[in-house]
């Protein structure tokens, strides 16, 4: 059963990004914020995510020391 639960918060986690990047995307093709400023916020909200994954590894790998 932990399988199951695991698939569902991998795709809970793309949804949240694929949703987040979307609407930067449409912001800036509505030209509410400009291509530049776009492109920050994209990399930015990569990098979250990444920076946020990373550690969440080290917190269940110093979990599994214990």
């Amino acid at each position: 059963m932990p399988r199951k639960r695991t698939l569902i918060a991998v795709a809970a986690v793309v949804v949240s990004f694929t949703g987040l990047a979307g609407t930067i995307i449409i912001l800036s093709a509505e030209k509410i914020i400009s291509f530049p400023i776009a492109m920050l916020m994209l990399v930015a909200l990569l990098g979250m995510y990444i920076g946020f994954g990373v550690l969440f590894a080290f917190y269940r790998l110093v979990g599994k020391l214990k």
